[in-house]
């Protein structure tokens, strides 16, 4: 029972008698330093093709979508060369919208390169867009896109 006692009242003091000391390292988030980029599911006003400028804010994004939509079908091109081969897979092209509503192609994967440079040379047909806003601010919107190319 001593021994018992003895190890107990051992673990207490070793508990209590450690020293805890807090660190708090403080961040100052009240800079005015803005992100490199928004993504297009969380920046406040959505890019926008001229066509959609003239619809109500709540349809922004909805008109955006489609309209990209619009634009990826009237523009789609499965090169030859990759049906004659059986290349065919899905190639996410992602690219940000700049400030002034010009489109940077940041990156393209892909299963095969004809495909990667298929996507590439679609998106760079994309007409220069309204620039989409954060706190009345223009900013730089990125944006991925699947493109599905299916053989049938």
């Amino acid at each position: 029972m001593k021994k018992i006692l003895f190890i107990l009242l051992f673990v207490v003091a070793n508990v209590f008698g450690q020293n805890t000391t807090e660190v708090v390292i403080a961040r100052d988030y009240t800079t005015d330093s803005e992100p490199e980029e928004i993504p297009i599911t969380i920046v406040e006003e959505v890019p926008l093709f001229e066509e959609c400028k003239t619809l109500p804010k709540i349809n922004h994004r909805d008109c955006f979508q489609e309209m990209m939509s619009k634009f990826i079908q009237k523009n789609f091109y499965y090169p030859e060369e990759a049906q004659e081969n059986k290349i065919q897979g899905r190639v996410f092209i992602r690219f940000v919208i700049e400030k002034d509503g010009s489109i940077e192609i940041v990156n393209v994967r892909g299963p095969h390169k004809i495909l990667e440079d298929a996507a590439r040379n679609m998106f760079k047909k994309l007409p220069k867009l309204i620039p989409g806003t954060q706190r009345g601010k223009p900013v730089r919107v990125s944006y991925t896109v699947p493109i599905t190319f299916r053989l049938e």
